[in-house]
């Protein structure tokens, strides 16, 4: 997802027990729309670090441009965490936005030991609400497969009914009600289980600047290429990204030097299970395109992965590039919740 900051989340209450409300403090930097007091609950989560990410050599850590920092198990008591198809940074690369495919928030903040991870603090947990205030999965809205932020406007994909919506969080926080957006006739036609996989939102400084990239996840044309779309800004219309390999995308994030890093998957019976990470330059994105670029990292089981289906980026303050991945156990209890961190090395 893409980089704009975000301040730390706080809320000024949460319900315990079905007691009364009980009030916590804010940070003064806190904005309006982190400040919701209702059906937001704490949420415990539980961190196991990795000690290395490939399984066969804990020395290896230089995985094509991607050199290995850190990486955490999560774990909660909490039923509802897991199925993490996304996630947002800020700036910082401290606070977090992610949600479920069951339409849940997750909001909450990355804790550092050194330039380790080390766990998750603050974590609090609320339903994604429609326009009648009532849940999204209520009404059968659910995968939310995708995030992205405009500042404090968060942008969802939802994979099984082909839509997406938007949540202005200074208008309500976390219980922000969603709006629909307009989006390509085309968007509605995709394939079940194969639609919008990725959203990246296109800031200011860049050429497609206010433009909404979703991305699907196997939409494939006649020649076998990805399905995408641009929705918003100055050019919207309909590209295509090349097949790599028999990879699906998964998610996508924009580097603040231009580049979309598209994170792909496959799961194969014949060809095995593996991810990737490919970089396209921004500025060959156009309608009509079909674009490409190279594969700059890449694992199978003989590291640490799991269905790795989010990414973010964030600039550290020594001025690195630091690539962040999260999978989604599919609420399945042979899957795992992971969190890995690694430098972008120079390609």
């Amino acid at each position: 997802m893409m980089t704009r900051s975000i301040s730390r989340r706080a809320f000024l209450k949460h319900a315990a027990g079905g007691l009364a409300a009980a009030q916590i403090a804010a940070p003064l930097s806190a904005p309006a729309w982190a400040r919701s007091v209702d059906r937001i609950v704490p949420v415990e989560v539980n961190a196991r670090p990795l000690t290395s990410f490939d399984l066969r050599d804990a020395s290896h850590v230089r995985f094509g441009s991607f050199q290995f920092r850190s990486g955490l198990v999560l774990t909660s008591p909490f039923r509802k965490f897991g199925g993490l198809s996304s996630l947002h940074l800020d700036a910082a690369g401290e606070n977090f936005v992610t949600a479920s495919d069951k339409g849940v928030w997750f909001t909450g903040r990355l804790v550092y030991d050194g330039n380790a991870l080390k766990g998750l603090a603050d974590v609090r947990s609320a339903p994604m609400l429609g326009r009648d205030g009532q849940p999204l999965a209520a009404k059968g809205w659910f995968d939310t497969e995708s995030l992205t932020f405009d500042g404090s406007v968060a942008y969802v994909g939802l994979e099984r009914v082909n839509r997406i919506v938007r949540f202005d969080l200074d208008k309500g926080g976390l219980l922000a009600r969603a709006e629909d957006v307009t989006a390509p006739p085309e968007v509605a036609k995709l394939p079940y289980n194969r639609g919008l996989e990725a959203l990246v939102f296109i800031g200011r400084g860049h050429r497609l600047a206010g433009t909404l990239l979703a991305i699907s996840e196997r939409s494939l044309d006649a020649g076998g290429d990805i399905a995408a779309f641009l929705i918003g800004g100055p050019s919207p219309g309909i590209f295509h990204i090349r097949r790599s390999n028999d990879f699906d995308i998964s998610d996508a994030t924009l580097l603040s030097a231009g580049d979309l890093l598209l994170l792909e998957r496959k799961f194969s019976l014949t060809k095995g299970i593996g991810i990737q990470v490919r970089s396209i330059p921004v500025s060959k994105i156009a309608p009509g395109a079909l674009v490409d670029g190279p594969v700059i990292f890449e694992a199978d089981l003989g590291s640490e992965i799991d269905n790795f289906e989010g990414i973010a980026s964030h600039v550290s303050r020594s001025g690195e590039t630091i690539i962040t991945l999260i999978s989604d156990d599919n609420f399945f209890v042979i899957q795992r919740t992971l969190l890995v961190q690694f430098s972008l090395l120079g390609q």
